[in-house]
């Protein structure tokens, strides 16, 4: 899949547990897995948000796009 999922990249630059994630935006460790290791169908932007406002980054540094 040319979209690349960089959550586990942003949660080492700020020291934070996946647990630690999920609990502070609100879901379930096992939806936060699915969605770091790229295997979600989509994306709220409201989880979205939630997530750059817990590592204090842009999306952009999030998602990445590499063609095939």
């Amino acid at each position: 899949m040319p979209i690349i999922v960089n959550i586990d990249v942003m949660l080492a630059r700020r020291k934070m547990s996946s647990g630690e994630l999920a609990q502070r935006i609100g879901i379930s460790a096992a939806n936060l897995s699915i969605l770091k290791t790229g295997k979600a169908k989509a994306v709220r932007f409201t989880t979205l948000e939630a997530v750059c406002k817990a590592l204090d980054c842009q999306p952009g540094d999030l998602l990445e796009y590499r063609s095939d």
